[in-house]
């Protein structure tokens, strides 16, 4: 700044404060509450300020899970075949041997390239 420049900011600086300090008790609280609603109000619009980029998150959210697929369907063995009664049953011990035999026959129904 130029030199009449800072001599004229120092000037109103001095002749800002010298009112201030003579303002009287009532106007100085009406003062400090008109500032605290303007810094309240100034708070709830950082908040505010969210809400757009919060709706754009959600949004992208839902079409996501709309766009991809959902779980795909299980096999489930009819209730009537469990695990426990092939193992109890009399033909359990003849699998149990052929154990490795049902592992390849899985593996090539999967398609897995075994031949």
């Amino acid at each position: 700044m130029k030199k009449s420049d800072n001599e004229f900011a120092q000037q109103t600086k001095k002749l800002f404060d010298e009112s201030v300090d003579g303002l009287d008790a009532a106007t100085l609280s009406t003062l400090n509450q008109a500032r605290q609603r303007a810094l309240a109000t100034t708070q709830h619009t950082r908040v505010l300020r969210w809400v757009p980029a919060a709706g754009v998150a959600a949004a992208t959210l839902v079409a996501v899970m709309v766009i991809l697929p959902g779980p795909r369907e299980v096999e489930v063995m009819p209730a009537s075949i469990t695990d426990m009664e092939i193992l109890l049953g009399e033909d359990s011990i003849e699998m149990l041997e052929d154990l490795e035999f049902y592992s390849w026959m899985d593996m090539a129904d999967e398609g897995d390239g075994v031949t």
